[in-house]
């Protein structure tokens, strides 16, 4: 794995959202508020990822931490479907916990069970799960951030 920042995180002005929706969210930084957010999200040691606002939304960030847990690479990860990270049976209650991210702004007490991209099933509790939301309000996506 990559010690260094993929390129494309560098230039996704999507990838500062993540942490500024956070802070603005729950009143507290996600990641060192100064320096090099994108670097700091990167390094993190808590998994992070974060999907756009499609129809069947797509990964767009998945940082070193969240790509360890899910046995991939960033070139995979990022534009899958996020529904795969779920097993099958589990993307009905995923989907009722994006709702309800959707209708709250944020949760911060998700716990279930995620699925690598090698077919591993690993748990995770007590991830935050926000929406991303610019200064003008639009939102672009949601978020989460996890420990295994």
């Amino acid at each position: 794995m990559s010690e260094l920042l993929p390129a494309a995180f560098g230039t996704d002005p999507r990838i500062a959202l993540i942490a500024e929706s956070f802070a603005r969210l729950l009143g507290r930084p996600l990641v060192a508020p100064d320096g090099d957010v994108a670097a700091a999200l990167w390094a993190a040691p808590l998994a992070v990822v974060a999907h756009g606002t499609e129809l069947d939304p797509l990964f767009f960030f998945g940082n070193r931490a969240a790509l360890e847990l899910f046995e991939t690479t960033v070139e995979r990860f990022v534009g899958m479907p996020s529904r795969f990270s779920a097993e099958a049976p589990l993307r009905e209650e995923r989907q009722a916990l994006l709702e309800r991210v959707a209708r709250d702004g944020f949760i911060d007490d998700y716990a279930g069970i995620r699925i690598s991209a090698r077919g591993a099933r690993f748990s995770i509790s007590g991830a935050v799960v926000w929406n991303l939301i610019d200064d003008h309000g639009i939102r672009h996506g949601q978020a989460a951030a996890f420990h295994r």
